[in-house]
């Protein structure tokens, strides 16, 4: 089922990172079975020695998906700046995925910077996907300095965790309805996926969950089927909850004995 940013349809609602994987050839299995809408690119990939990032890059083009390099590890708007621009050079897109991290433990977003950064970026031209908090105030800002992407996190990168705080990332969809939003960090399992698309986000982007699995690639199968079966059930309407039970077996016509 497709998905658009910045107007350009992408095939799955599922993006999938490429870093951390036993070798070369379980990445290019794990992305053939998740089948991705889109894969992140760090540009220190690229940039390794012996040319292996070529290596590496010539990998990446081969499988045919769109690509998104990502500001990964920066912690200053300078960085981020910086390595933007030199991404645009290597991967000749205008897209990226904007981190500016101000916390180590956690690696949080620092939202002060990623709102600067982003307003840089937004008016040198670049589509910014940019890593944020669920904090709706910060979501006004980057919408005000030209994004039309929001990628908040679930949960602290490479936790696992799932989605932390459903209630924020429900508020979040419910205030900006008409804006294209990820679930980006801290999912762990399939479900965690079939989570945040069942509360109507438009995708979700992976990473150490499929990376670091015992079998990437059945893993990056199931993400796969997860997120179509959490699209499905959104469209489908599901139920409301209840607080008390109601019974499934009509009672009307039920036999009576005396």
């Amino acid at each position: 089922m497709a998905v658009s940013f910045y107007g350009q349809d992408v095939v799955s609602p599922l993006m999938l990172g490429t870093a951390q994987y036993p070798s070369p050839e379980i990445l290019r299995d794990a992305v053939l079975a998740a089948q991705p809408g889109v894969v992140t690119v760090s540009l220190r990939r690229e940039s390794a020695g012996e040319r292996a990032g070529q290596a590496f890059w010539s990998l990446i083009q081969k499988l045919k998906v769109p690509v998104l390099p990502n500001t990964a590890g920066c912690h200053t708007v300078k960085e981020a700046v910086t390595t933007a621009h030199m991404a645009r050079e290597v991967f000749g897109t205008d897209w990226v995925k904007l981190e500016v991290i101000g916390e180590l433990d956690t690696l949080q977003p620092d939202v002060f910077g990623l709102v600067e950064a982003a307003r840089i970026l937004t008016e040198d031209g670049f589509k910014v996907f940019p890593y944020t908090t669920e904090d709706l105030v910060v979501a006004e800002k980057l919408l005000a300095v030209g994004c039309e992407v929001l990628m908040p996190w679930g949960a602290p990168i490479g936790s696992g965790k799932g989605l932390n705080n459903v209630f924020g990332l429900r508020a979040m969809r419910a205030h900006f309805p008409g804006v294209p939003l990820v679930v980006d960090a801290g999912i762990g399992v399939p479900s965690h996926a079939a989570q945040a698309l069942e509360l109507g986000y438009d995708a979700v982007l992976i990473n150490t969950a499929v990376a670091k699995a015992g079998d990437p690639v059945n893993m990056a199968r199931a993400f796969r089927l997860a997120v179509e079966a959490g699209e499905l059930a959104r469209i489908a309407d599901p139920m409301e909850e209840r607080d008390m039970a109601v019974p499934s077996t009509p009672v009307a016509g039920k036999a009576m004995l005396a």
